[in-house]
């Protein structure tokens, strides 16, 4: 699965966040180490995320533009 990330540079190294997950972001020294730190942060934001699914009636639907 692919996400959309925004990767922002200072003095101190990368932050980067997921603007399709709401609260999900992550950081790092470089742009690599910030990328390799935002895929698991990705990670671990959907195991919460079906964890609170978990016993739901969930659908998926196929959204076109």
């Amino acid at each position: 699965m692919k996400y959309r990330v925004a990767l922002h540079k200072s003095e101190e190294g990368y932050s980067v966040s997921v603007p399709g997950l709401p609260g999900c972001w992550s950081q790092g020294g470089s742009e690599k180490e910030a990328l390799e730190n935002i895929r698991e942060a990705v990670r671990e934001y959907l195991s919460v995320v079906e964890d609170q699914l978990r016993g739901e009636d969930v659908r998926e639907i196929e959204v076109t533009s």
